[in-house]
């Protein structure tokens, strides 16, 4: 059975991202597995698991934007941010129309400073953020920058408000839903939350965990060359081939404003990822065998 490979699962609420990575290791040892981008128990959807060699892709699959579709309740707070944590309802809450929601939504397209949840996997001082949080610290997480690629309302019948949301890598969307809500005056929770695509990964192809199996993983197992769509190619020669695999570098033409390339052989297979050396030649930075 091959064990390098993608598998795009769709994954059930009530677990965490580990435990579905768990469940796909079982089926592959002794390959290692391990996902590309956290989704909270609560988030249902895609979930890319990266399998035997594919696991040192996995930074590549994180980078590529996401999306989701996102449900809120106005009129309420809790520390997580979600219904996961304590809800506090507001006594007199504001009750924005469509016309202010829909405003408020478009002033969050492009880059933006995003506040992380007090209860995320940040770390702060070498813990993460939801260790201190759980222990009562009190946190002043500095924002960061974060690409919001387009942002959509798609259904609003207060107190529940659902998006579509494009994002970069980083994004904390409990973060949009809490800033979203201050900026109309209110507070709001997530209360659901689907990943529906990482790059060219979408909910429509994911395997249901349900039905995952070592036949329907095989199936379904997608090569390690979808990690990395976004490199520009270099289809190697057999000669090339050789001189990679020992590590050595070949002479390619210099392509302006790439740093990296996906090195593929002639069956279409993911050999290597090339960087320009100091001496111009291209050479690999990581190397993969398909046993």
């Amino acid at each position: 059975m091959l064990t390098h490979g993608l598998l795009v699962v769709d994954k059930p609420a009530g677990l965490t991202s580990r435990q579905v990575v768990d469940r796909v290791a079982r089926l592959v040892r002794p390959a290692k597995a391990g996902h590309a981008g956290t989704l909270d128990p609560l988030a249902t959807g895609v979930l890319v698991v990266c399998i035997g060699q594919a696991t040192r892709l996995i930074e590549y699959v994180q980078r590529m934007p996401k999306s989701y579709r996102a449900t809120l309740l106005f009129g309420r707070s809790s520390p997580t941010d979600d219904i996961e944590g304590p809800i506090v309802l507001e006594d007199e809450p504001r009750i924005p129309s469509l016309e202010l929601v829909t405003a408020a939504a478009a002033r969050f397209i492009g880059t933006i400073q995003q506040r992380p949840p007090d209860y995320s996997a940040v770390r702060v001082g070498g813990r993460r953020a939801y260790d201190l949080a759980r222990r009562g610290q009190a946190l002043d997480l500095p924002p960061r920058p974060v690409q919001i690629h387009d942002l959509r309302i798609v259904t609003y019948e207060y107190p529940e408000l659902v998006f579509d949301v494009d994002c970069g890598s980083g994004t904390y969307v409990r973060s949009l839903v809490r800033d979203l809500a201050a900026a109309l005056e209110t507070t709001a929770v997530m209360s659901a939350l689907v990943r529906t695509a990482i790059g060219d990964f979408k909910l429509a192809d994911a395997c249901p965990l349900e039905t995952l199996n070592p036949e329907t993983l095989a199936a379904r197992l997608l090569p390690m060359r979808a990690a990395v769509v976004a490199l520009p190619e270099i289809l190697l020669s057999d000669e090339e081939v050789q001189r990679i695999v020992r590590g050595q570098s070949i002479q390619r033409p210099a392509a302006s404003g790439d740093s990296e390339w996906a090195a593929i052989n002639a069956t279409g297979e993911l050999l290597a990822i090339l960087a320009r050396r100091v001496d111009g030649a291209l050479g690999p930075t990581r190397v993969f065998t398909q046993a």
